[in-house]
């Protein structure tokens, strides 16, 4: 068996240099270095591998032979993964986060959410942006128990002293039904009337709100974790609920929905927050993302 030898890190970026370049002349122009410290650097290759990697015969231009073609690959992924690990090293002594975990509350709007993180992946390339969705308290808990930096809760989880929470929006709530429903079919629903129809509730198997109920005015209710299979209970006739706006305006304008004129009210005011340990301070990227979500979700954009 051929002992082969251990490249080294620039072995394998001249290889590459002179790949890409096309000539040894170029390679040498694009690495700042002598033609004969590439020229070098290949054969010293080649000898620590046992393998030829260029045909030089018959032509100026190098050309991979089958042998470098099959390392070529490998050679580029090792250089990206060290070029990649050096990034990351002074990003750390810059004081930027590696990872950044969010939660966020079923309820905020994805539309902006998308271009938030869009923007945050071309600002802070160098940094894992880790998500969690959930529904209630069960937001909160994952800032509580360590899963996430930073969540944007909804107003169900204010109380608790080891988090730190600033209001940077809201998103409105309205009760609606099928138009099949007999509420829907009403034009003025008198206090207390709801009550006696089945209500579909968003629920959480948190601890933080167990036991506890929002916005709920029947006696008869289907408790659901899952936003968008409420909204299909709600299409299909089951009960009626409360939703948030913005993710029902097309079944609002289609006639897939109605919204209920409750006595009790026309829509609720479901306040967002950012939530953060007092013990954590947010980073450079984690405030970078709370400031994007509160630009993002404030009163005076949600309205617009």
């Amino acid at each position: 068996m051929v002992d082969v030898g251990q490249p080294t890190l620039d072995q394998l970026r001249i290889f590459l240099a002179v790949h890409d370049e096309g000539s040894f002349n170029a390679a040498a122009r694009r690495l700042r270095r002598a033609v004969s410290v590439i020229s070098y650097g290949i054969a010293a290759l080649e000898t620590q591998l046992d393998i030829s990697l260029f045909d030089r015969e018959g032509s100026r231009r190098p050309r991979l032979t089958p042998a470098g073609r099959s390392l070529l690959a490998a050679a580029r992924a090792i250089i990206d993964d060290t070029d990649d690990l050096i990034a990351r090293a002074r990003s750390i002594h810059s004081g930027i986060e590696t990872e950044v975990s969010i939660a966020l509350d079923v309820m905020v709007p994805l539309e902006p959410v998308s271009a938030i993180f869009h923007e945050f992946q071309q600002a802070y390339p160098l940094v894992d942006l880790q998500l969690h969705v959930d529904a209630l308290g069960a937001v909160a808990a994952h800032v509580a128990e360590g899963r996430a930096g930073l969540a944007i809760a909804g107003p169900v989880v204010l109380d608790r002293p080891d988090l730190e929470r600033k209001e940077i929006g809201r998103v409105e709530l309205v009760p609606v039904a099928s138009p099949d429903h007999p509420l829907a079919r009403m034009t003025n629903i008198t206090s207390g009337h709801a009550r006696s129809y089945l209500q579909l509730v968003l629920t959480d198997r948190s601890s933080f709100t167990e036991g506890q109920e929002f916005s709920v005015l029947s006696s008869r209710t289907w408790h659901l974790a899952d936003l968008g299979a409420k909204r299909q209970l709600l299409i299909g006739g089951s009960g009626w609920g409360n939703m948030p706006r913005h993710m029902i305006e097309d079944d609002l304008a289609n006639g897939r929905l109605a919204v209920l004129n409750l006595s009790e009210g026309p829509s609720v005011d479901y306040r967002l927050n950012a939530l953060w340990r007092k013990d954590q301070l947010p980073g450079p990227a984690t405030t970078w993302l709370l400031h994007a979500f509160e630009k993002a979700l404030s009163v005076d954009n949600s309205c617009e």
